[in-house]
This record gives structure tokens, C-alpha cells and sequence, in this order.
């Protein structure tokens, strides 16, 4: 059975079942808690914890996940992967164990064809219900049915939904190890492939277990192991999943698999690592030197690094993700459109890494000198800290070219310090935490979600009924009404801003965020009380709403034209749209030149001007792709969306305040676009009356230019460009005076020469200017000097040059140091510079024992 049957298999049956399936979600979770999207459960969490309703009872996914802590073992076993898919189906209060069992061996058996006396199943100590079920529904006889502890129990944490677990295991074959079923028997032999969580207590804090009043099923099930039992496998890797990557992998390290098991970790670390690097590149995931960007760094250059090490130098990441999409496109489409983005991104990473390993090993050649100098056998753990953390050279590396020379890294040490790094890193990333999340649920629990009513002006002010209040851990006050004008923050739109007023009291509203599952909080100072059942007027700030509402329309403008100008791999990254101005991230891995700047402006102001109606239709999020709307990075979706049109080009998914006509907007101006990281840009810009402003600003610093230039405004670009060459015709004949005043000095200089030796002190030239002195001195026949001085604005400059004969280099190093700096060069010719001037005659005199002066 190839991937593609058992992807439809899954999905048919439980189709089938009544069952909505849900596409997979992205790799990035909304979960701030997750770094990746670790499980098939991980996009159903707000339903399983009761903060949003679903829109269906029973549902099932084929989910595209990741996980970290495995890394290192990738490639050395034939089971472990990083990227993998999770099969599952779940149940939100509709059915339980009965039917779950029921569906999971009824597609086990009938669906994939597994043999039933191949199954073992194990439940938890407490849970006959399960076992009798098995037994009667499954028909498995009872010895093969095994109770264990904690491995059947699951929680979601310290606190909150859990349950009992119970888990189907293959039995491979007394060939594989020894019996006595999952609990007792060989791990090779007893493969565990199926877990059913039947998510039935809410645990609270002193540990109690309460029964949930809606109980859900949770599944998963690794869909390589599944697709690997399935067809007698020992390895994921011999599935046709990985078919075009093992030969490419193979292909790339110029050997065959099979052959040497050093070899064959390197080519399943390849194969493993490029599958994962390309899909989480297409989910928006980009290399960087911190969270899911680091992991991805991580990975590929372990990937590189596996190809190095067997002793190939061909380029890794563009025919592996040639070869994943060959694979992967079926399921997930994208990719292909991707293609072309994905190869762009990991070559540029893989094109940086040679540079630092070209750069690393330098120092790392260096720092391994000294330690062996030392007669030291411990490479220290803080220096190969610093080697990964500043150079981003790998520990592992590090550790291969030490042993070489009979090191090994200080581990202690190294761990020690990564440890400092990443808390100094959590300390870093710390925000206030504003509220608490008990009392928002007793909130939602009794009143249910805030409405949302304000998008239209008519509104901005309303009557609500005040649900509850409570003080912030910052001292402010959170206010939450049944209906609301107030936008909540969301998908880079701030909060509103405004007031809310009740017979006893008057609050300023700072700030409008979602807390918990829909729920409003609307936070600010508090003058007076405001109780809950009062009626509150709430009224938003309408201007600064209508100049977000037209900073997010030109936004959606703007990255409808990005897409056009510069090509549709360009994917939005992030977004903050304020008052005053807006600011989009997205990926491109160059700069935009002036004339692709001019095409974007030209585009976005054009759809200004033509004024179109910006229109907004509900529809399920299946047909909101099939219209061709475009997904804004961050933003969440439900099973229903609100679609944005603004104009001809832009069709959005958005959840946010827009204009009613593009000609709202006013000018479009990009105010900078920059890089804020490898392959993401930065663009920010203004709208109406900040772009008006920012016009009549640059019209007071033109006319002040004109005025210092004594022309008028037209004519400041040839008066300046007269200026500056008149500047450079200057300077080149300063220069040419100044080169002529260093030879005539370099004549005098000769007179100084003993044996072809020169130590002399030259105050008042720069280091460059030694330089060129050094240099011409040796032109003359000097074999070896020093110039050493005052080179002004207390600092001193000095200049060595030989004949080869004595290294520069480590005499400047040396003289440097008297005068409190140091420097480099060459052999024949070093400079340095110090702060130490009252170290220039003590250097002096040590230079004539170096040089023989």
C-alpha cells in the first residue's frame, strides 16, 4: 500500500463515519505555548477545553506535525522523524469509548488489513470499561489485552482535561525479540501505533479528578509507522514516503545505502531533515538564530553537515526539496506553488552556512592551538559556547575536529552556558501577565461570548449590559460587556480605544483584547465602579478607528501589489496596523529596488483613485480558497471566514475594520523598507493625513535645502550633484598634496636609517597614513621599522613593516599591547592602534630590541 491509498483509506472511512474532515493546519500552531505544532489534537485544543464551540460534533485530519526533542537521534534509528503526519479523529461530546474503539478496529482491520492476531492492546489500571469493550466489541481475547499505569493516562497539563488512554501495539514476530506483550516484551518486536484518549475528567489544582460534562475522544496515529507496519517494513524510510529522498539523499553523499551504517545514518539524516526543511519553510517558518527559526537553521545545517562528513561538497537543499514536493505536492498543493520560495530560502542558508564553516574552522584552528600549546587534553566547554553561539559553528563539529587532535569539549562547561543563554532568553521574552484566566472562563462559562458590532460608524457608540470586571496584575481594571463596538486586537489590527461610561463610574479603554475563546476584555483606568447588569455606554475613539480602518485596507493593497511586482512566493509574516501607521512583514529574500518601489505605489495608489467599493461576504473556508482569497499570517479561522475585496487586486481572509470605498484611504507613501531578518523584509508606510503630513514635512526640508543652496527647489538636485563633484575635485587634489607631503616626510625619514633599521615617532598621522609611509620606507631599501605617534584625539597609531624576515604581525601584537591596543596585518607589513599615548617611548624602545634598531 503506497502513502497515497492510506492517506485516502483514513479519510474515506471516517467520511464515511460522519465525521468533517478538517485539512491540516499549519506547522505554526496558534497555541503561544507551542514553538511547532507537536500533535494531531493541537489545532481542536480550544474545543477540547471548552474556550470556542466547534462547528462539528465529530471530525478527522491527516495533521502535518513537528517535534524537536528527538533531533539527535534522526537518522540513527528507523523509526524517528522530526516532520511527520498524525492520522486522528475526534469527538467533542458526541461519541465516547465505545464507538471510538469501534472505529479504530474496524479500520485497522478492515480498512489497512492488519491481522488481528497480530494486535495487542493496552488500557489503564482503572479503566475496565475500556477492556470489556475490546473484548466484546473487538474481540480481543483478554491476555492480550495489558494494563499499565501512567503510560495510559493523558493529560493536557498539571491541571485542566485528562483521561485514560489505551494503546494498539503490532506484534512483529518472535524474530524481533522476545514476547510478553507491549508491557513485558521486546520494544523491536511490540510496536505501539495507535493511541485513543478518552478525555473524560477535568483535573483540578489539588489534584482532584471531576467528571467533564461533554467527554471527547482524541486519536492519533504516526502515519509513517502506520504506512511501515503496513507493509511488513522495519524502516518509515522504506515506504515510498521516502522513496525520492533516500536516492536523493544517496545521490548526494555519492554512495549507496545499505553499504556501511555510518553512511546510512548520514543518508537517512539527509532524507529525514530535507523532507522536514521544505515543509516548514512552506508553512512560513524562516531560518534565524532564535525559536522555530533556529530549529529550522539547526536541521538543515545538520543536514549539510551529514553530507560533509562523507565527504561530499555538492549542494544539499534544492534537489531535496525537489524531491519532497515530488512526494508530498499530492496532499498538500502548495507546495508547488511554493516551489520556487522554498529553494530560494534553504539555498541562501545553505550558501551562508559554507561561509561560516569557512570562517569557524579558522578560529577553531586557532583556539585548538592554544589548548594543545598548553598542554591541555580539555577543549574548553565557554569557547565552544561562543563558537556556536556567536559564529554559528555546531558543538558537534566542534567536537570532531578537536578529537582529531586528542581534545574533547568541556560538555559541563558548554551545557552551562547554553543554560545562562536560554534563561537570560526566557527573561527576555517575559510579558506582563494581565488577568486571570480562571475568572474569564466563570465569565464565558455563565454569559457566554462578547458580540462584536461595531465595524460600521453607526455604531461606534452603543448601549451593553456589563458582564463582569476585575483588576489587572498591573493595576488597571478589564471591563467585559455582552455586545461591544470595540475591536479586540487581532491579526496586527491594535485594539480600540475609548470610554465606557455606567450610572457609578467611567472608564478611559487603553487597550481591547480577546482573552479566552471570543470573550472581550476592555482595560484601562477606572474612576468610580462599574458593576455587573449595568447598562455602560460604550463609545470607541471614531477617529483613531477610521485611521486604522484605513491603514489595514492599504495594507491589504500593499501586499496584493508585493505579490504582483515581486511574485506570488511573497507570503506575509506578520503585521501592526496603528493610527499613524502601519508596518508589513513579508518573505522576500532581496531588497526592493527604487523601480519596484515605484510599481508598488503606482499599483495601491491606482486602486485608490479608482475608488471601488471594499465589499466583505461570509463563506466556509473551502470556498473562500476556491474564490483564490489570500490567508494573512497570524490571523485564526473557523469553519466560516469573512472575505475582503478591496478593488481588482487584493481578495483576503480578515477579520478586520476596512474602509467602505478605496478613495477612503487617501495617498499610500512607503515610508522605509528594510530587512528585519534572512529572507523577511520590513515595509512601513502612511495614509491619509500621515501621508499628507509626511508631504508637507518634506516640502519644509526641501525648501530649507534650497535655501542653504541658495536655488530654488527645482534646481536642488543639479546644484547638489555641482556641489559634490566640486567636493570630490577637492578632495582628490587634497590628496594628491597630502601623498606628496608623506614622500617628501618619508625622504627626511632616511635619514634616520641605521643598518636598515628605522624606530622613529611620527605624531600627527593617521594609521592609513603609517601606512602609506611603511610602505614607501620599504620601497626605499628599509628592511625593517617601526612609526609609532600621537595621532591626535588622544589616540596613537602604529605602523611595522619587514622584509619578511620578521614576522609584523606578532611585533605589532606585541608593540600594541604597550600602548593599549592591538591590530593585525601581514608578515610584511602590520598596523595597530591605542589609547595608551604615555606607552609610545616604552614602545619605541622595545621596537629597537625586536628590530635590531
Amino acid at each position: 500500500m503506497e502513502a497515497a491509498e492510506l492517506r485516502r483509506r483514513f479519510l474515506t472511512y471516517f467520511e464515511e463515519n460522519g465525521h468533517a474532515i478538517v485539512p491540516s493546519a499549519s506547522l505554526i500552531p496558534h497555541d503561544p505555548e507551542l514553538l511547532f505544532t507537536i500533535a494531531g489534537m493541537v489545532p481542536f485544543k480550544p474545543y477540547f477545553v471548552g474556550d470556542e464551540t466547534p462547528a462539528f460534533s465529530r471530525a478527522a485530519s491527516i495533521q502535518k506535525c513537528f517535534r524537536a526533542p528527538d533531533i539527535d537521534q534522526i537518522g540513527t534509528t528507523k523509526r524517528h522523524l522530526t516532520f511527520f503526519e498524525m492520522m486522528g479523529n475526534f469527538s467533542f461530546g458526541d461519541y465516547f469509548k465505545q464507538e471510538a474503539i469501534e472505529f479504530a478496529w474496524g479500520l485497522i482491520t478492515e480498512g489497512f488489513g492488519f491481522d488481528p492476531e497480530q494486535l495487542w492492546v493496552t488500557v489503564h489500571v482503572s479503566d475496565n470499561d475500556a477492556s470489556d469493550i475490546w473484548q466484546s466489541v473487538a474481540g480481543i481475547r483478554p491476555e492480550r489485552i495489558q494494563r499499565l499505569d501512567e503510560d495510559n493516562f493523558w493529560a493536557m497539563g498539571d491541571v485542566g482535561p485528562c483521561g485514560p488512554c489505551s494503546e494498539i501495539y503490532f506484534d512483529k514476530g518472535p524474530k524481533y525479540g522476545s514476547d510478553g506483550g507491549p508491557e513485558q516484551g521486546d520494544g523491536d518486536r511490540f510496536v505501539e501505533f495507535w493511541n485513543l484518549v478518552f478525555m473524560q475528567y477535568n483535573r483540578g489544582s489539588d489534584g482532584s479528578l471531576l467528571d467533564l460534562p461533554r467527554k471527547n475522544i482524541d486519536t492519533g496515529a504516526g502515519f509513517e509507522r502506520v504506512l511501515s507496519i503496513r507493509n511488513n517494513e522495519d524502516s518509515v524510510f522504506a515506504t515510498d514516503l521516502f522513496a525520492p529522498l533516500m536516492e536523493t539523499a544517496q545521490s548526494i553523499v555519492g554512495k549507496a545505502y545499505g553499504k556501511d551504517e555510518n553512511t546510512d545514518i548520514a543518508i537517512r539524516r539527509i532524507a529525514e531533515h530535507g523532507r522536514a526543511m521544505t515543509m516548514l519553510v512552506s508553512d512560513g517558518v524562516l531560518p534565524s538564530n532564535e525559536g522555530r527559526g533556529y530549529v529550522l537553521r539547526r536541521i538543515i545545517r545538520r543536514a549539510i553537515l551529514a553530507a560533509r562528513r562523507e565527504g561530499s561538497d555538492r549542494a544539499v537543499t534544492e534537489s531535496l526539496v525537489t524531491a519532497t514536493i515530488a512526494k508530498m505536492a499530492d496532499a498538500y498543493p502548495s507546495l508547488i506553488t511554493d516551489q520556487s520560495l522554498i529553494t530560494s530560502i534553504l539555498q541562501r542558508e545553505e550558501d551562508g552556512f559554507a561561509r561560516t564553516l569557512r570562517a569557524g574552522m579558522s578560529l577553531l584552528s586557532d583556539e585548538t592551538e592554544n589548548v594543545v600549546s598548553s598542554k591541555s587534553t580539555v577543549f574548553p566547554g565557554d569557547v565552544a559556547f561562543k563558537l556556536h553561539d556567536t559564529h554559528g559553528f555546531p558543538l558537534e563539529l566542534t567536537s570532531e575536529v578537536v578529537e582529531e587532535r586528542g581534545l574533547t569539549v568541556d560538555r559541563a562547561a558548554f551545557d552551562v552556558a547554553m543554560g545562562e543563554q536560554r534563561t537570560r532568553a526566557r527573561a527576555a521574552a517575559k510579558s506582563k501577565v494581565v488577568g486571570d484566566d480562571s475568572v474569564y472562563r466563570e465569565i464565558l462559562d455563565t454569559s457566554g461570548v462578547t458580540t462584536f458590532i461595531g465595524r460600521d460608524a453607526a455604531r461606534y457608540s452603543i448601549e451593553s449590559t456589563v458582564l463582569g470586571s476585575m483588576t489587572a496584575a498591573d493595576g488597571s481594571v478589564e471591563v467585559f460587556l455582552d455586545t461591544t463596538p470595540f475591536y479586540a486586537e487581532s491579526g496586527g489590527q491594535v485594539g480600540d480605544t475609548g470610554t465606557l461610561v455606567t450610572e457609578t463610574g467611567r472608564m478611559v479603554v487603553a487597550d481591547t483584547q480577546s482573552v479566552l475563546g471570543g470573550l472581550v476584555s476592555h482595560r484601562g483606568q477606572l474612576s468610580g465602579e462599574i458593576l455587573p447588569g449595568q447598562v455602560a455606554v460604550a463609545t470607541i475613539d471614531g477617529q483613531r478607528r477610521d485611521a486604522v480602518r484605513r491603514n489595514h485596507t492599504a495594507t491589504h493593497l500593499l501586499h496584493a501589489a508585493l505579490r504582483t511586482v515581486l511574485g506570488d512566493h511573497v507570503r506575509q509574516q506578520g503585521s501592526l496596523v496603528e493610527p499613524d501607521r502601519l508596518r508589513f512583514d513579508f518573505a522576500h529574500t532581496n531588497g526592493l529596488g527604487a523601480e519596484e518601489i515605484d510599481a508598488v505605489l503606482t499599483m495601491v495608489n491606482g486602486d485608490v483613485v479608482v475608488n471601488e467599493a471594499v465589499d466583505t461576504v461570509e463563506a466556509s473556508r473551502q470556498e473562500a480558497e476556491a474564490m483564490g482569497a489570500v490567508a494573512f499570517f497570524g490571523d485564526k479561522y473557523g469553519d466560516r471566514v469573512r472575505v475582503v475585496r478591496a478593488g481588482a487586486n487584493s481578495l483576503e481572509f480578515c477579520g478586520g475594520t476596512h474602509v467602505q470605498r478605496l478613495g477612503d484611504i487617501g495617498q499610500i507613501q512607503i515610508v522605509s523598507e528594510a530587512s528585519i531578518g534572512s529572507n523577511t523584509r520590513r515595509l512601513e508606510a502612511v495614509t491619509g493625513l500621515g501621508a499628507m503630513r509626511r508631504s508637507r514635512e518634506m516640502e519644509t526640508v526641501l525648501a530649507s535645502i534650497a535655501a542653504t543652496l541658495k536655488t530654488s527647489q527645482d534646481d536642488v538636485v543639479p546644484s547638489l550633484e555641482r556641489l559634490i563633484e566640486k567636493q570630490r575635485e577637492t578632495e582628490k587634489a587634497l590628496t594628491g598634496l597630502r601623498q606628496a607631503s608623506l614622500a617628501a616626510y618619508a625622504a627626511t625619514l632616511m635619514d634616520a636609517v641605521n643598518a636598515g633599521v628605522l624606530v622613529a615617532r611620527v605624531d600627527g598621522v593617521s594609521v592609513d597614513e603609517l601606512r602609506t609611509l611603511a610602505q614607501d620606507l620599504r620601497q626605499r631599501g628599509v628592511k625593517r621599522l617601526l612609526l609609532v605617534g600621537d595621532a591626535g584625539d588622544g589616540k596613537v597609531a602604529m605602523a611595522v613593516a619587514t622584509d619578511g624576515t620578521t614576522d609584523s604581525k606578532a611585533v605589532v601584537k606585541e608593540l600594541g599591547a604597550i600602548v593599549g591596543g592591538g591590530g593585525g596585518g601581514s608578515t610584511e607589513l602590520a598596523t595597530a592602534g591605542g589609547k595608551n599615548l604615555e606607552g609610545i617611548d616604552e614602545a619605541l624602545a622595545k621596537a629597537k630590541e625586536l628590530l635590531g634598531g
